[in-house]
């Protein structure tokens, strides 16, 4: 097996249909229908408590629907039909299907007591049974990827809070997902380390990776976009290119959200 990862993974298709989600009488999500295509970028924009990071946790199965159903590849996402019955799968496949899932948090979640190397070694050693050098020989490759080889044996407290997100990215690249998940990476980072994280996600945008990401950078969702899609209340209000839904949004609320989040 080759240890350096391949540059972008086939598949990625994402089809979410009629999902909804409560939490006790706070209903989330409200019947989303969304159709992420292989290969593209899908920013999701909205204000807080809007939806948006529970959608984007649906879709490994991190948080449980309440109706609807989710599929990567056709695969449905933690549920296997049986006629026409729903019965959830036991945790160890759904662990098997987020190894095609990865996701990047706002909070790192780095193992502190392992180095960057380490970390991103640790998920191929464990799920795919990689022996310790060709696991290694991958983080090292992602490590570089994401501009950090030189911080190979450092630990997450040496690390400022974008090298922590970059050995993350690399860290849920490290079992070749089809598809990445991206909830805020940005919104826990002092401002200077914004756009060293941003730009590790333009490179894998231009690798024609099928990437989801949830985020209030309106200009990088402008540039890196393929789809941007604008949600208030649990509802998909808008969704289009971001030339129209940025530059010419036809909702009202869409207009208004872009209006207080745009930089002066």
């Amino acid at each position: 097996m080759s240890a350096a990862p391949s540059a972008a993974t086939a598949g990625g298709l994402v089809e979410l249909r009629g999902i909804h989600k409560s939490f006790g009488d706070l209903e989330v999500l409200r019947g989303v229908d969304l159709t992420v295509r292989p290969g593209t970028v899908t920013v999701i924009l909205g204000p807080s408590g809007s939806g948006k990071s529970t959608l984007l946790r649906t879709i490994n199965h991190l948080e449980t629907v309440d109706a609807g159903l989710i599929s990567v590849d056709g695969e449905i996402i933690g549920y296997r039909r049986v006629g026409d019955v729903l019965h959830e799968l036991p945790e160890r496949e759904v662990l098997r299907q987020r190894t095609g899932i990865g996701m990047v948090f706002q909070s790192f979640h780095l193992f502190a007591h392992m180095t960057a190397l380490q970390n991103v070694a640790e998920a191929p050693r464990r799920a795919q049974h990689l022996p310790r050098r060709i696991a290694e020989a991958r983080a090292r490759t992602l490590l570089e990827q994401v501009g950090l080889s030189e911080k190979a044996d450092a630990y997450p407290r040496q690390l400022s809070g974008g090298q922590q997100q970059r050995v993350a990215i690399a860290r849920a690249l490290a079992l070749e997902p089809s598809v990445l998940l991206f909830d805020e990476p940005t919104s826990a980072l002092d401002p200077e380390l914004v756009e060293e994280v941003l730009a590790v996600i333009r490179g894998l945008a231009r690798e024609g990776r099928t990437l989801v990401i949830v985020t209030h950078e309106i200009s990088f969702a402008r540039s890196v976009a393929d789809e941007v899609v604008f949600m208030d209340g649990g509802r998909i209000l808008e969704q289009g290119p971001p030339e129209r839904v940025i530059d010419a949004p036809a909702h009202e609320r869409t207009r208004a959200f872009l209006q207080k989040v745009r930089p002066a």
